[in-house]
């Protein structure tokens, strides 16, 4: 779920307690700070209800910010849900309300709801330390107070939903200097790993797996766990073969630097998870990044990364030759020859139905003869 357009999706009843006059938000404000528990709980409901799809009301209520973290402290599981569930709407694509809700102290009490046995509070401060991690400002003081230990805990052990929400409060850390190796140090790899066994691969969430362990790859000791974790490699792999563009991307970017590290250790357990036919797709249907670095893992894989000589020129289809009859017999070089065909065979099967389309969609009579446009027509 993207850390900026989560909203929770329950919402409040209206309650006669509630004004519902021109001047509500001041109102609201003026019970928010009151001493009645039950009318604060109740401010909070709407608060969060009106700030759920508005900018506007999110402005209008930065000033419940102090009143509502100081709900966060309350003894009551009430107050607690209706305050973190405010400040989330409030936090939701508003740069100064997700600083104002640090700088008032929620994340003592937000980093403790992550270790609550009720699994809607973990889930609700899970989600709120996404948001709040959106926040350049915030990455720095999230990853100081102590919370990435526990969002890797939650990553391993908490309900589908915090799984995905912390793994992407991780990524949105990971993005600052140094939090990278806090990350590592907290041995995210088993429980990301079996993340992406589980997701969708071409989903958010196998994105931000994969990014992660890409980063994750540039350190001995991420590389050392990747490989260590039964089934690591493959779900690289496997991302490789049917993740998002930028899944993909990831996924063979972590293959490649894994082999450039050391390639005697490493090219042996990337092959034998029959990474060849999804690195064969990428050379043609990738990115033009995964293109090259496909291209360059391919070489590095086979039995030697150096061109032999001019009889046996660097192409693809002899790397990939190369690559099949050290793994299973010489035999396996007219099959590395038929992937190779039918890739390409793929390749320009697109093409023909990208030019069809254009056909269909840009005529002479409709546009000029030199471009074809691609704007949506206002309504």
């Amino acid at each position: 779920m993207d850390s900026e357009s989560y909203l929770t999706t329950t919402g409040t009843s209206p309650d006669k307690d509630i004004p519902r006059t021109s001047s509500a938000v001041q109102q609201t404000l003026h019970l928010i700070q009151s001493d009645d528990p039950n009318l604060k709980i109740k401010a909070a409901g709407e608060i969060r209800r009106l700030t759920k799809t508005s900018q506007r009301y999110r402005r209008q209520f930065s000033a419940a910010v102090k009143p509502l973290v100081d709900m966060l402290s309350y003894d009551s599981f009430e107050s607690n849900e209706a305050a973190l569930l405010a400040l989330l709407n409030l936090a939701v694509k508003d740069e100064t309300n997700k600083t104002s809700i640090v700088e008032a102290g929620a994340l003592e009490p937000i980093i403790s709801f992550l270790q609550s046995e009720n699994s809607n509070l973990q889930e609700h401060a899970t989600v709120s330390l996404l948001t709040l991690s959106a926040s350049s400002v915030n990455k720095p003081i999230i990853s100081a107070s102590g919370a990435i230990p526990l969002l890797v805990k939650v990553l391993g052990h908490g309900s589908p939903q915090a799984k995905v929400d912390a793994v992407m409060a991780l990524y949105n850390l990971s993005t600052h200097p140094g939090n990278l190796s806090l990350i590592l140090q907290a041995e995210p790899i088993p429980s990301i790993v079996n993340l992406l066994k589980t997701c969708k691969k071409s989903s958010k969430t196998a994105e931000k797996c994969s990014a992660l362990i890409e980063s994750f790859i540039n350190y001995d000791e991420g590389r050392t766990a990747l490989t260590s974790e039964e089934g690591g490699v493959l779900a690289v792999v496997e991302v490789l073969e049917s993740g998002s563009l930028q899944s993909r991307e990831n996924a063979v970017g972590a293959l490649l630097t894994m082999c450039q590290s050391d390639r005697c250790k490493y090219r042996e357990p990337i092959l034998r998870e029959g990474v060849i036919p999804g690195l064969l797709e990428l050379t043609v249907q990738g990115t033009p990044k995964s293109q090259s670095k496909a291209q360059t893992l391919l070489r590095l894989l086979r039995d030697s990364p150096y061109p032999r000589s001019d009889l046996q020129p660097d192409t693809i289809e002899n790397i990939v030759c190369n690559i099949m009859s050290q793994i299973e017999g010489e035999d396996q070089s007219g099959k590395a020859k038929k992937m190779l065909s039918e890739m390409v065979q793929v390749s320009m099967e697109q093409s023909l139905r990208h030019l069809q389309q254009r056909a269909l969609v840009c005529t002479p009579a409709d546009l000029p003869i030199t471009s074809c446009t691609s704007e949506v027509p206002s309504k």
